[in-house]
């Protein structure tokens, strides 16, 4: 047993993990009226985030799923931070499995000699605000995104990270 999470690459053995911990978060704890079918690229992790400079990481304890974080290539050395879920227990401190994920996330996309982090969120998620702006993301206008950006219909806030 480890005393605190690991952060791996993700593999097909983790599928149904990381589709529970999504929808857990996202149907029960936040209300949000969204199905694993309105999310293909669940059920399809390798060939929707795993090319080019895209890759999901899973963050692990004790064999458990316990958070997710993706960066999906958009071209242009840029890519879209995407499904960042961190499960409620191993939220803050105790864990910083959140900075784990976004530590990982952040040296590859500097390893693939990317130039930019982009990412939309939801109104209501205050705390996730609060986290990318203390780690260094920047406050945007939906219109000063590049156009290759997927625009999720529940993203109204967005963050741009400059990849030293």
């Amino acid at each position: 047993m480890n005393n605190e999470p690991i952060v791996k690459e993700y593999s097909r053995e983790y599928q149904d993990q990381v589709v529970e911990l999504i929808l857990t978060i996202q149907q029960a704890e936040y209300n949000i009226p969204i199905t694993k079918g309105d999310q293909p690229d669940l059920m399809a992790i390798e060939d929707f985030y795993q090319t080019g400079n895209g890759n999901f990481w899973v963050a692990v304890y004790n064999d458990k799923v316990i958070g997710t974080i993706s960066l999906l290539d958009i071209g242009n050395r840029q890519v879209a931070l995407r499904k960042m879920f961190v499960g409620s227990k191993y939220r803050g401190a105790a864990f910083n499995t959140a900075k784990m994920l976004l530590n990982h996330a952040l040296c590859w996309a500097k390893e693939k000699s990317v130039k930019e982090v982009y990412l939309g969120t939801t109104p209501q998620f205050l705390a996730a605000h609060r986290f990318y702006e203390k780690n260094g993301f920047e406050h945007m206008n939906q219109n000063e995104l590049p156009k290759n950006f997927p625009v999720m219909a529940v993203d109204k806030k967005f963050y741009r990270y400059r990849v030293d």
